[in-house]
């Protein structure tokens, strides 16, 4: 009996496939957005008063509050060192000198640790000291602008005023008003840029008015002021006396603006031209 031979079929095994495994799939990699951060301008610092052509800051034990240790500690600039706190420095960095040229120190952008320390110093204005401050341009740009602005108002009510209200400033102001209109204006002019917030107020202190009215009276010898009292010219009754050492005009005006003086400010104005 002859056994016949099965040869095995050629071919894949079975549950063989041409695909290639199937790797498992990764979640997408997330991506880290990083915020720009614009350059910061150099900043100025200057002294606070007259220290020399070069100043060198002090820098030996000088200490700064910590508010999130709630304790001093030392503060120095290490020119290589990116925290200003010596505990948090080398043992062996050494400090670098901080200087202000005819009272100016610049700190480029690149010099973030210079800046921290400068702004950490007890001595800077902002920390309560009295030795250096950082230069605000923007702040100065504004107030520059209010000044100029303020002249420029106090020129106009020189131009624009009626007469009667510059002469009561200008008496005020110990001006000479028996003069041409355009002297008494050249002074008040004057007066204007010099203090201009003092001049645009003269025009709406009730004190300013009175003060010229008790000079007109003065002038027109209704009313008699010296270190004794204040007197009416013609009966040399007293109105009100004058205390040692103060200004018989300080002391009329004071006094004819309270309500007790109501007659007296009335008998002025009916004898004044």
């Amino acid at each position: 009996m002859s056994t016949e031979t099965q040869t095995p079929k050629r071919g894949r095994p079975a549950g063989s496939t041409n695909k290639k495994p199937a790797t498992p799939k990764q979640s997408p990699k997330k991506v880290r957005v990083t915020q720009s951060i614009p350059e910061t301008k150099t900043l100025e610092y200057e002294t606070a008063r007259a220290l020399g052509a070069v100043f060198m800051l002090q820098q030996r034990g000088v200490t700064s509050y910590d508010k999130e240790q709630d304790r001093l500690r030392e503060i120095r600039y290490c020119q290589n060192e990116p925290s200003v706190f010596r505990d948090e420095q080398s043992q062996v960095s050494k400090r670098s000198p901080v200087i202000f040229r005819d009272g100016r120190l610049f700190v480029r952008p690149d010099q973030p640790n210079l800046r921290d320390f400068l702004n950490l110093h007890p001595m800077n204005e902002v920390n309560g000291g009295n030795m250096f401050r950082l230069v605000n341009n923007e702040k100065n740009k504004e107030e520059v602008l209010d000044k100029e602005f303020l002249l420029l108002d106090a020129v106009s009510m020189v131009r624009d005023k009626e007469l009667d209200e510059l002469l009561a400033v200008a008496v005020s102001f110990g001006i000479n008003v028996d003069r041409k209109v355009a002297e008494i204006k050249h002074d008040l002019l004057a007066v204007a840029k010099k203090n201009p917030q003092k001049f645009i107020e003269a025009f709406d202190n009730p004190a300013v008015e009175m003060k010229s009215r008790v000079m007109m009276a003065k002038k027109y010898q209704i009313l008699k002021l010296d270190r004794s009292g204040v007197k009416w010219f013609d009966s040399n009754k007293l109105i009100v006396s004058v205390p040692a050492g103060k200004d018989p005009v300080d002391v009329a005006v004071r006094y004819l603006l309270t309500e007790a003086a109501v007659s007296v400010v009335e008998e002025i104005d009916r004898q004044l031209p």
